[in-house]
């Protein structure tokens, strides 16, 4: 069994553990380049993502990005705010409910819904609206956090 099986959840979480019914948020301007970079590591190349006449005549009715860049935000937050460092998803279920285009500014959410007193799991519900106000994601996620060394000296 490894050290993160055997840590109490208390020494694993850099702030203490998180706490049912804790939030966090984040937002970020969605930036036309954000789909170029995203095609890049992914290989993703969706016509929906480029080519203006198609996006056009499809139902989003325009260009939009791909949900790993909106999706993204998530991370962000589980992993640099709640849970926090050290964390990584075990398990998510999003539904995408409305697209996002380059220029929304997207603001996603997590608060939790359950953690584990045995391991350093905890269950998060999740959303992502746009600036208008549409939420573009919802789900759940349940995660991990390891415990991390600040030394990356070695």
């Amino acid at each position: 069994m490894d050290d993160a099986d055997t840590s109490a959840p208390d020494t694993v979480w850099p702030r203490g553990p998180p706490r049912v019914g804790e939030y966090a948020e984040r937002s970020r301007t969605i930036e036309p380049e954000y789909i170029e970079l995203f095609s890049e590591l992914s290989g993703d190349y969706n016509p929906l993502h480029y080519d203006e006449a198609v996006a056009k005549a499809s139902q989003f009715g325009e260009i939009v990005v791909q949900g790993g860049v909106t999706s993204a935000l998530l991370n962000a937050i589980v992993a640099e705010d709640l849970p926090g460092p050290g964390t990584v998803f075990l398990n998510v279920d999003w539904d995408f409910t409305a697209p996002v285009r380059p220029g929304d500014t997207i603001t996603g959410w997590v608060e939790v819904t359950k953690v584990r007193e045995d391991k350093p799991i905890t269950e998060l519900e999740t959303e992502i609206t746009r600036d208008d106000g549409t939420v573009v994601l919802t789900g759940t996620a349940v995660c991990y956090t390891m415990p991390i060394s600040g030394d990356t000296t070695d």
